[in-house]
């Protein structure tokens, strides 16, 4: 089995992934999901757009399936999207 890790996203991020993980799933290609945050979710939660714990389990998995992210505008904060 492989693991990937899964990230929800901002907006309509997490209806965007429920479909295609419901897709994935149909195609019985035998995938693992661990479920991490990043962006506005993240920041919420953990007080930081893309915590640690999200890229040490895209690390370890070695693969990561997104949804939209949003990124703060103004302050200097660089997006995640680049960042990942």
């Amino acid at each position: 089995m492989t693991t990937i890790t899964v990230i929800r996203g901002d907006g309509i991020g997490p209806e965007i992934m429920d479909a295609t993980l419901l897709v994935l799933d149909a195609m019985r290609l035998g995938l693992q999901y661990e479920f991490a945050d990043a962006g506005m979710v993240a920041l919420e939660k953990h007080g930081e757009l893309l915590p640690a714990a999200t890229m040490d389990s895209i690390r370890r998995n070695r693969i990561a399936l997104k949804s939209p992210l949003t990124t703060p505008v103004g302050g200097g904060i660089s997006s995640i999207n680049v960042e990942l």
